[in-house]
């Protein structure tokens, strides 16, 4: 088996209520239902909505790389 690997991108963004590091857990999660091989992630991007005032939840944008089968 070779020792190389080719590796593929998405772009997803996860949302959390309580933080930044909980929308990047429930993006990895949801993500991990369908895809394989999932080796790293990338924060690209972070932001929120804010709701009266306060914090209304946490979004970020990540970059999930995974190896392609065969590779």
């Amino acid at each position: 088996m070779s020792e190389h690997h080719t590796y593929k991108k998405i772009e997803v963004v996860g949302s959390s209520k309580v933080s930044i590091d909980d929308a990047i857990r429930n993006a990895i999660a949801e993500c991990n239902k369908s895809v394989k091989n999932m080796d790293w992630f990338e924060v690209t991007e972070t932001r929120g909505h804010i709701k009266d005032g306060k914090v209304g939840h946490f979004q970020v944008t990540l970059k999930i790389g995974f190896r392609i089968e065969g590779s």
